[in-house]
């Protein structure tokens, strides 16, 4: 196994065992992610809703998925939009728009609007009455997209990559909180802006399945390589 004939290819195999051996624990580690992801949403889900008027807990960014209630005015001079959004295959922007309300200030994800559009024939003047999901803003997604940045000249950049609800709050005069809602959708309602919710599928996946098919790659690896060398040398 370790003779100069057979070295190279030894170590080859060694390192393929590792490699899937290395694989293997990485979906189980995408396994217990999805676990903690299902529980996260199903523990919230399951908790009654949190109304913002009565004031925003510590722990809001821990409440990802719980529903909540905001009454309050929109600031549509501080309106800002997210690029790339689609409704079927036409082209959008999705509003972000602040709720205030005696001091609590919180953006709002309003939905989808034309590209076209102008911002301002959507306004809802006087108080509303916001229903929906905490959500926590994404400043960069995990593969590709591009993370936005504030204009040098301190201005105020209006349309954005990403929710990044950090950065977009250092545009406004007041305190954001460090979450957003995001409305509940009616699948009736086709006047702009649309409101969306995401599809969640609350399973495992097939995370379990991968890990012990890389598991049993790097066991053949390793154990069948000493018979195959056997059988070369007889």
């Amino acid at each position: 196994m370790f003779s100069r004939k057979w070295l190279f290819t030894t170590l080859l195999v060694f390192l393929g065992t590792a490699f899937c051996i290395r694989l293997g624990i990485w979906q189980l580690d995408r396994l217990e992610n999805r676990r903690a992801f299902n529980t996260q949403v199903e523990t919230m889900r399951a908790a009654e809703m949190l109304n913002l008027n009565d004031g925003a807990p510590a722990d809001v960014t821990a409440m990802e998925w719980r529903a909540v209630t905001f009454t309050g005015e929109y600031d549509f001079a501080n309106q800002v939009a997210i690029r790339n959004r689609y409704y079927g295959s036409e082209y959008g922007y999705h509003l972000i728009t602040p709720l205030l309300s005696n001091g609590t200030a919180v953006l709002v994800d309003r939905g989808w609007v034309p590209a076209d559009a102008d911002w301002r024939t959507f306004d809802e003047p006087g108080p509303v009455t916001v229903t929906g999901q905490i959500r926590l803003g994404q400043g960069k997604p995990a593969i590709g997209g591009i993370a936005d940045a504030l204009p040098e000249d301190g201005g105020k950049l209006d349309v954005w990559n990403n929710l990044d609800v950090e950065r977009m709050s250092a545009q406004f005069s007041y305190p954001i909180l460090d979450v957003y809602i995001q409305p509940n959708a009616d699948v009736e309602d086709v006047t702009p802006p649309i409101p969306y919710q995401p599809e969640i599928e609350l399973t495992e996946g097939s995370h379990f399945g991968y890990a012990l098919q890389w598991f049993t790659f790097a066991t053949i690896l390793f154990v069948g390589y000493p018979f195959y060398l056997r059988r070369q040398v007889d």
